[in-house]
């Protein structure tokens, strides 16, 4: 049995190694998503360097997320391959430390990094993504991208028809819509006219729309400084049909699934964001199990870039893996539990059925 003073030793190496991969990704996350905030923006009238920046601050937490799958197989991986440079896993194994012991630290140490990336960073990278939408509808104002794949639509009755209406984004909980677009659709099926607005607020039996630009049909387009739309829609529905399920935090997805569900509504993809949430760390662990695979050589034998580089391939395959369940169970193909736990089980799998190969014959 490995020791503690070892076992420590281990895990402070991992935790060393992955504090500096984190810092030195998100300085790189940071520098890229600035200048790619700016080559879009800076046509705006108005734009600064000062809200470019804050902007990508705001985004830096959920990308970051997104990326702590990675960060942590290059941890596992730079941790095993500098023990192994220095000889210290040749005296441990010398020492009849086996490799499930000298890695139980390390996948120890893994857990530990994805329950703080579920737990701390990310609340504030859900804060931080409902936060940039809005400062990004401040600046960019009616020009929207209401026409793009991410648009959101709902639809709802009126007096004279119906309208149809969609958001890039949402905040304050689903019931202020970022850059809107709606659709004013008559008796007849024809669309009437198209209003455009900077934000959307759904208020008690109607909806406060700002910085209206107002397109009819039959006449010039004009500009509205506010305009009150009726709607018998509550603030629950809309929440829950135009709620991107990124911007909630793993602590706020429980409820929203029970309200959805009270709603009768669709819950597949905030049960698959929350079961992507939960899988997390041991996700981390299974990255560390392939990590083993490929970084344990006796470094006098020579460590293959092949096999290092073949385990940078396996990881990312897993993360396209994840990604693709993910939408799947979004979407409702598969169930949201098996999507979520799908690529774990099947990493886990691989890593230990290659270890007891290669360790234990």
């Amino acid at each position: 049995m490995i020791g503690r003073t070892l076992g420590l030793y281990f895990l402070r190496r991992y935790a060393a190694i992955a504090a500096w991969n984190f810092i030195g990704i998100a300085a790189l996350v940071f520098i890229v998503t600035f200048t790619e905030v700016s080559s879009r923006s800076s046509g705006f009238e108005n734009y600064s360097v000062t809200w470019a920046l804050a902007v990508a601050a705001l985004q830096l937490p959920i990308l970051m997320q997104q990326a702590v799958p990675f960060i942590g197989l290059i941890a596992a991986m730079a941790t095993l391959i500098s023990l192994n440079r220095k000889y210290e896993l040749v005296i441990a194994r010398a020492a009849g430390i086996s490799a499930w012991q000298f890695l139980t630290p390390i996948a120890f140490g893994s857990f530990l990094f994805g329950l703080l990336a579920v737990l701390v960073l990310n609340p504030v990278a859900a804060m931080g993504f409902a936060r940039s939408e809005m400062l990004q509808a401040e600046v960019r104002g009616a020009k929207t991208l209401a026409n793009s794949e991410s648009t959101r639509w709902l639809k709802q009755r009126m007096e004279d028809g119906e309208a149809l209406i969609g958001a890039d984004a949402t905040a304050n909980g689903g019931t202020t819509l970022i850059r809107p677009v709606f659709l004013m659709v008559g008796s007849d099926g024809r669309i009437t006219e198209r209003l455009d607005a900077n934000t959307a607020n759904l208020r008690d039996g109607y909806w406060e729309l700002t910085g209206v630009v107002r397109n009819p049909i039959d006449a010039p387009a004009e500009r509205i400084a506010s305009l009150e739309i009726p709607t018998s829609l509550r603030p629950r529905y809309v929440s829950q049909e135009l709620l991107d399920p990124q911007a909630l935090s793993i602590f706020e997805l429980p409820f929203r699934l029970k309200e959805a569900e009270s709603l009768g509504m669709r819950v597949s993809n905030f049960a698959t964001q929350f079961h992507s949430l939960v899988a997390l760390p041991a996700l981390l662990v299974a990255m560390t199990l392939i990590a083993a695979t490929v970084s344990m050589r006796f470094t006098r034998l020579g460590q293959s870039g092949t096999m290092i580089l073949g385990g940078i391939l396996a990881g990312f395959l897993l993360y396209v893996i994840s990604v693709l369940m993910k939408a799947f169970g979004g979407a409702g193909v598969v169930p949201p539990l098996v999507a979520a736990w799908t690529p774990v089980l099947i990493a886990t799998f691989y890593g230990i059925t290659f270890l007891l190969f290669k360790e234990d014959g």
